[in-house]
């Protein structure tokens, strides 16, 4: 493995998104310099001359440390990390134009959570193949982490997963302030199918606050996904303990019961007999990963032989044009068995 900085000073977190934005903050405020890469130069130059986002963070203020460009290279100059942000079906094509600006020995670091379509890689495999380092190398952050509240320096932990421990602890360390708390795990399968697959199930919790179901029926959607997340994530060798933690149920229960999070809300707008369109409009025009995460997850599920009950009914609503309604009653009506099989 090639060598890196222990003590990261400098970190270039590539997409200004909300979750981007967010990190970048939490990176300012742990005293590091961080330069952020913007696709608009009209959003690079609102970070750095009024030091807020408005688009995806309104009402932020950002560490005065913190500065943006839309010229990928100045973003990538001497840094010691480098934080990849942008959505999970576009990382590919934007990691590919990215791979010769990369400083030679930065930690590379995902915060997309998704399986890639097609391929069915996890955002890991797609940096390692794409960035031609070893996939030991990569560090992962997941975990119960909405980026408003993060934004606000509402109190919050993560998990940042790599089987290069070290490089974990490193930017455990840059990362690391007074709202924001990284806890490390070399377990990066199972915190990366936990980011990925919680996103499908928070559609599934949506949609039931859609049609008007209550606690109940939540507390079944979270505890019965968490299941088939768990199943998927055991049968590519993760550890079943991952899914007890930030990663799994921490990330899961954030995600699926927040009105901040853009998956639960999309669920409910489809809950509600939106369309896909109308759905997407509601979310502010932001992607919804779930939306495409779960015809990834399902394929990758269906190729391993694992039973993904709810995954499958996302897909057929998202996709297949089955109501939401019906989706449930199937759900309802499969075949008795026992909790644990």
């Amino acid at each position: 493995m090639a060598a890196f900085a222990t003590d990261v000073q400098r970190v270039t977190v590539l997409g200004a998104g909300s979750w981007g934005t967010a990190f970048a903050k939490v990176l300012g405020d742990a005293g590091r310099d961080v330069t952020v890469w913007a696709r608009r130069e009209s959003v690079a130059e609102e970070i750095t001359t009024r030091h807020s986002n408005e688009s995806y963070l309104p009402g932020t203020r950002l560490p005065e440390r913190i500065t943006a460009t839309a010229d990928p290279a100045a973003a990538l100059d001497g840094a010691q990390a480098v934080v990849l942000g942008v959505p999970s079906q576009s990382l590919r094509q934007n990691l590919t134009a990215w791979q010769p600006l990369l400083p030679p020995g930065a930690i590379l670091v995902s915060l997309a959570k998704g399986v890639e379509l097609g391929t069915l890689k996890r955002m890991s495999e797609v940096i390692a193949e794409l960035a031609k380092v070893d996939a030991g190398e990569i560090v992962v952050v997941s975990g119960p982490n909405l980026a408003r509240e993060i934004a606000a320096a509402q109190p919050a932990a993560a998990v940042l997963a790599c089987a290069d421990h070290e490089r974990a602890v490193a930017i455990q360390r840059a990362s690391s302030n007074q709202y924001y708390r990284p806890y490390t795990n070399t377990d990066v399968v199972g915190c990366e199918l936990g980011g990925a697959c919680k996103n499908v199930i928070a559609l599934s919790c949506g949609m039931a606050a859609g049609l008007g179901l209550g606690a109940n029926t939540m507390a079944t959607l979270i505890t019965r996904g968490l299941a088939e997340i768990a199943r998927l994530g055991t049968k590519l060798g993760a550890d079943p303990l991952t899914f007890a933690g930030l990663a799994g149920v921490g990330d899961l229960v954030a995600t699926c019961s927040s009105p901040l999070s853009r998956n639960r809300t999309f669920g409910e707008r489809l809950g509600r007999g939106d369309t896909l369109e109308q759905a997407q409009a509601a979310t502010g025009g932001q992607v919804a990963e779930g939306v495409t995460s779960c015809s990834s997850i399902r394929e990758l599920a269906r190729s391993l032989g694992v039973d993904m009950p709810i995954t499958d009914a996302m897909h057929r609503v998202c996709h297949e044009g089955v109501d939401p309604r019906r989706a449930g009653a199937e759900l309802l009506g499969r075949s008795q068995k026992h909790e644990w099989s």
